[in-house]
């Protein structure tokens, strides 16, 4: 997607051979926010549209689909609430509940998301 940022390599690997890659909401608006985000993005931030028109490329026609939130998934947060995450870590727990209600393997650079217990995680090297 962007071939700039230093993630690229890594992430380019893992999309590569990915089985059925999906997206979640929260994480297609992640996306958005960080491709926008100069510091992210090494100072060369894309323009709001240009970003969206990244996006759009991803989910195409054939592209990588938006999935809808699992059943049991306020069970799982519950669970993960029950073992404690700091106030930052809302958003990553929201995820890792997602992954374990619905049965998905969830893929990141982010090293935060070994907390979570039983989580199917598959964290790339940066």
């Amino acid at each position: 997607m962007v071939p700039e940022h230093p993630f690229h390599p890594e992430a380019q690997r893992y999309w590569g051979v990915a089985a059925e890659p999906v997206l979640v909401r929260v994480t297609a608006l992640g996306l958005l926010r960080l491709l926008t985000n100069p510091k992210a993005m090494g100072g060369k931030p894309l323009e709001v549209g240009e970003a969206w028109r990244v996006y759009r490329e991803l989910r195409g026609p054939a592209g990588v689909p938006v999935v809808e939130e699992p059943e049991g998934l306020e069970d799982a947060l519950s669970f993960l609430v029950a073992q404690g995450f700091g106030y930052r870590h809302w958003t990553d727990a929201y995820l890792a509940a997602f992954a374990l209600a619905g049965g998905y393997r969830l893929v990141t650079f982010d090293q935060d998301f070994l907390r979570f217990p039983g989580l199917n995680l598959l964290l790339l090297k940066s």
